[in-house]
């Protein structure tokens, strides 16, 4: 669905989305922010954003009240017709320059929130490479178990302690057990990781009962972000069988505040990495040729850690990884279409994960679990500091891009986090 939105030569009358990093006109996502007062719908455009409440006399209809549940809920009709008439609205030679100019704010004086009230959080595991990794540290003769290539794996996680790019994350207490120890202790989680994920928003969602067909399921992504699933590896290996992660996964999950939409994203959609040979082929329900055509996204992914002690020499955060959204062995139609092919009901602002999205090369873990082969190989950083796990004070940055030939850069912003005690 290319359009003249897209276009490589469309510039802004807000003179910091040209050529801005992230959010340029052809990307306008849509979020939620104050400036003191009551949280309001905006879009973010350059260094600025677009007060949509101020400016709603410019528009047929615009997200209304403290969250985006509403707006997104509606489908993808209002959210496209709201993107055209915002290109409209904020192109160089725009006759509601005057009008609009007045409804923006310098996102550096404003506070960004949750886009959503989220009911439900999934977590998928569909980076086929982490999979891999991991499971070679546990099982080096057989990584994946057998179920990993016929079914999209996910559980489900907890929603409330979900938050926004920027806020704290306290290091979580739990049981843990030495691989020689005879019984389990309880304190503060020694092997506290991060994982580089997309997070994807549902938009209209379904009735109970009633699946989401693979061809369909498109219709139900509202947007997406990106995701950091916050992890304590050490008690995860301790409560994780047979039921899975509880609170080695519970205590944060932090997702970057702007909702790319699937419109703005657009120029960066592939096709499916083919499976390999001798991979079974998925059920009727998880597959479409059209999906597989176009279903997967081409997003360049990294992660960077900023430490106390970086941060008082004056280095710049390092990066750790860089990694693909193409590296998803399940796309996200897929993800949906399994989700509620039992019959459960998805709605709006629900939350889905990917997963920790790894390449399959040195240097693009989206984990420290893998880039230290579970805490053996310490990493060195610029400061003279080593790393097998996240010390209190590492402040830790995800970010994506979607980069193709023939159209504008866009980003999706910072996901950020920082450790405390």
């Amino acid at each position: 669905m290319i359009d003249h939105t897209h276009d490589i030569t469309l510039k802004s009358w807000v003179t910091s989305a040209n050529g801005h990093p992230d959010f340029p006109i052809q990307n306008l996502p849509l979020g939620i922010f104050r400036t003191g007062d009551t949280p309001r719908p905006g879009v973010a455009i350059g260094d600025m954003i677009l007060d949509l409440t101020a400016a709603k006399a410019l528009f047929d209809v615009v997200p209304q009240g403290e969250t985006l549940n509403a707006f997104m809920a509606l489908g993808s009709a209002p959210r496209r017709a709201l993107r055209l008439r915002l290109v409209e609205v904020l192109r160089d030679g725009s006759p509601h320059r005057a009008l609009a100019e007045a409804c923006l704010h310098k996102a550096s004086d404003c506070t960004l929130h949750l886009p959503f009230h989220i009911g439900d959080y999934t977590d998928f595991y569909v980076g086929i490479h982490h999979a891999q990794n991991v499971g070679a540290l546990f099982r080096p003769d057989n990584p994946l178990l057998p179920n990993y290539k016929h079914v999209p794996i996910g559980y489900h996680g907890r929603a409330s302690s979900v938050q926004a790019s920027g806020a704290d994350v306290h290091r979580p207490h739990g049981q843990t057990k030495a691989p020689d120890g005879d019984t389990p202790i309880f304190g503060p989680s020694k092997r506290l990781d991060y994982e580089l994920e997309l997070g994807v928003w549902i938009g209209p969602g379904n009735e109970m009962g009633a699946p989401v067909g693979i061809d369909n399921a498109a219709d139900q992504v509202a947007g997406f972000c990106l995701l950091n699933d916050w992890s304590a590896r050490d008690v995860q290996a301790w409560e994780y069988q047979p039921l899975g992660p509880f609170l080695a996964k519970n205590f944060a999950s932090t997702v970057s505040p702007w909702v790319i939409t699937p419109e703005a994203l657009a120029p960066f959609r592939v096709a499916q990495t083919q499976r390999v040979e001798g991979d079974p082929h998925p059920m009727p329900y998880l597959w479409s040729d059209s999906d597989q055509a176009t279903g997967a996204l081409n997003l360049e992914l990294g992660v960077s850690i900023l430490t106390a002690q970086m941060r008082a020499q004056g280095l710049p955060p390092h990066r750790l990884a860089r990694s693909n959204s193409r590296h998803m062995y399940w796309t996200v139609a897929q993800m949906i279409a399994h989700h509620t092919v039992g019959g459960c009901n998805l709605r709006p602002g629900d939350l889905l994960g990917t997963g920790t999205l790894s390449g399959p090369d040195a240097g693009m873990h989206g984990s420290l679990l893998e880039m230290t082969n579970g805490g053996k190989s310490a990493i060195e950083l610029p400061s003279g500091e080593t790393r097998t796990f996240l010390q209190d004070g590492d402040e830790v940055t995800l970010r994506a891009r979607g980069v193709t030939d023939g159209f504008a850069p866009i980003g999706f912003g910072e996901c950020r986090g920082t450790i405390r005690g």
